[in-house]
């Protein structure tokens, strides 16, 4: 076990500004600086993220299509209690318990919510990974590319470009994805009310997801492109006003 007296994240590393381009890793990420959790990132190389994993003890976060375990990051070690948690979701309500006095993530009889909502969520997500798995491809080092191909492609059940898509195909992706977004404002209005986060005046789990995939966006295409200039435009607004809320948080403690 690694010795550490902060929290340790796993992640794999990255060539976009800051390293971390994953949006699974950038959920448990923004729950530590959210809570205001003192840790550090270890980066690991794709193919020897399984390796890693078994080596401090985590469980295996789902099993692959062969039928072999499969091992993925975010993972923690927590030295204050000796916990190794895998899965971005249980990461957050493990801080919950193990940090009462610290923002709630996760708030008391929304469990059903938040499964309801990532299920929901996931599904608007599918044009987003015909557009961003290129870039992603890309952005990582060449050591982890054939595995990242590998992987991605047997959970996908088809292959992926290593440029994103042009043309028309792309206009009818980004369209997608531009009505998914417009699809969560809508849930965010439920209410009649216009607010900001799905936690009402705080921020929760539900509202860092959304956040770490318009993020992702961002590192991908860049934030001076026009697809994030475009994204800021979505819905009068509204995600850009929503990513401000984050800016203090999209931090890379290494």
């Amino acid at each position: 076990m690694p010795s550490s007296q902060v929290i340790i994240l796993y992640d794999f590393p990255s060539t976009v500004p800051g390293k971390a381009c994953s949006p699974n890793t950038w959920k448990t990420r923004l729950c530590l600086n959210y809570k205001g959790l003192p840790h550090k990132t270890i980066w690991v190389e794709y193919p020897d993220i399984g390796k890693v994993c078994k080596e401090i003890g985590a469980e295996p976060t789902a099993t692959c299509p062969d039928g072999s375990p499969f091992y993925s990051v975010p993972t923690i070690y927590d030295p204050s209690t000796k916990s190794v948690v895998s899965e971005s979701a249980r990461i957050a309500r493990y801080l919950d318990k193990t940090y009462p006095d610290t923002p709630v993530l996760i708030p008391p009889e929304t469990d059903a919510f938040h499964a309801a909502f990532n299920e929901g969520f996931e599904s608007l997500l599918l044009p987003m990974l015909h557009l961003v798995l290129p870039l992603t491809f890309g952005a990582i080092h060449p050591e982890s590319r054939a595995y990242f191909r590998k992987s991605r492609e047997s959970w996908l059940g088809e292959k992926f470009g290593e440029t994103p898509p042009v043309g028309q195909a792309r206009e009818e992706l980004w369209k997608k994805l531009a009505e998914g977004y417009t699809k969560v404002a809508m849930w965010l209005q439920m209410d009649g009310r216009d607010k900001l986060f799905f936690g009402g005046d705080n921020i929760c789990y539900a509202d860092i997801t959304v956040a770490c995939f318009l993020g992702c966006l961002r590192r991908m295409y860049g934030a001076d492109s026009a697809e994030w200039a475009d994204v800021k435009e979505w819905d009068g607004g509204r995600w850009a006003r929503f990513m401000e809320r984050f800016d203090k948080y999209e931090v890379v403690h290494e």
